[in-house]
């Protein structure tokens, strides 16, 4: 079409302007951030990263231990959920039929609604006593946070990666099991190469969630802002101590570090998740 409306020009004026605004609050953020960290960014600059001792009482802030606290349990998390959750979509995309599938899907969609704080208040009094038992230790550490992350994002990489795979055209895997192949030979060959993209994406999802949770690992964690020798011993991330520590700050450095520590974790999260989506996802997309 050569020529618009009115309707059509307020439409594609009013949808670049929302798309626009998006950029606005993705600057927005990074300059309230930047802006409340620069005392603490002028004054212990990138020391502040490495650094590994965090009192507050004396002035002294490092963000090491926070920092690795949230890749560490990060990372074990998305180990753990990742398989679960694939198996979850396989299943339901791929093996079972009828009311059972419409009931786990429901389930599993469920899952995902739940707030994180109750995940935090279940895993306390049901996974913290089950650690302590098997492993003889207090049951508060990073292996309970990350075991109650990876419950947390399995809803959404299984929800996710099972519609990317029920996109799989249906005479393709027809076709498959014309020349011979088993179940597991269509998912393993047309299925699961069909639906990466999805599948990737659902697992970028997760990642992001994992990253930036604070309710519910603040419970399990242990907030313990040194470097623990095991996955078993309390410890700490960047959510958790801004959530325990923001209302106490008493000065201008301590305010301006948890700042520091929010900006920190925002260029981990936008790092981490840009790198996947534009650099291993656009790779994948290539190769397909």
């Amino acid at each position: 079409m050569k020529h618009f409306n009115n309707g059509d020009l307020i439409f594609g004026n009013l949808a670049r302007l929302v798309s626009i605004s998006v950029l606005g609050i993705l600057v927005s953020i990074i300059y309230v951030l930047y802006d409340h960290a620069k005392l603490a960014i002028d004054k212990l600059g990138f020391k502040f990263i490495f650094d590994t001792n965090w009192a507050p009482n004396v002035e002294q802030f490092g963000a090491f231990p926070a920092i690795y606290g949230t890749l560490s349990s990060t990372s074990i998390a998305m180990v753990l959920a990742t398989p679960i959750a694939l198996g979850i979509a396989i299943f339901l995309s791929e093996i079972v039929r009828g009311g059972i599938k419409t009931l786990i899907g429901t389930m599993i969609e469920l899952l995902a609604a739940i707030p994180s704080i109750v995940y935090g208040m279940w895993g306390l009094f049901f996974f913290v006593p089950v650690i302590q038992a098997l492993t003889h230790s207090s049951g508060i550490g990073t292996l309970t946070a990350s075991v109650i992350l990876a419950i947390m994002i399995i809803p959404f990489t299984a929800a996710v990666s099972r519609d990317a795979m029920d996109t799989t055209p249906d005479i393709l895997k027809e076709s498959a099991y014309a020349l011979g192949a088993t179940k597991w030979d269509v998912i393993k060959d047309v299925v699961i190469p069909f639906a990466k993209v999805g599948i990737i994406g659902s697992i970028i999802l997760s990642l992001g969630r994992a990253l930036g949770e604070t309710m519910a690992v603040t419970f399990v964690m242990g907030n313990a802002t040194r470097m623990p020798s095991s996955i078993l011993e309390p410890a700490t991330s960047i959510p958790v101590i801004l959530a325990n520590e923001f209302s106490e700050a008493d000065g201008d450095l301590y305010y301006s570090s948890l700042f520091f520590l929010a900006l920190i974790l925002f260029v981990l999260s936008f790092g981490v998740i840009a790198v996947a989506k534009f650099v291993f996802l656009r790779k994948v997309r290539k190769n397909g």
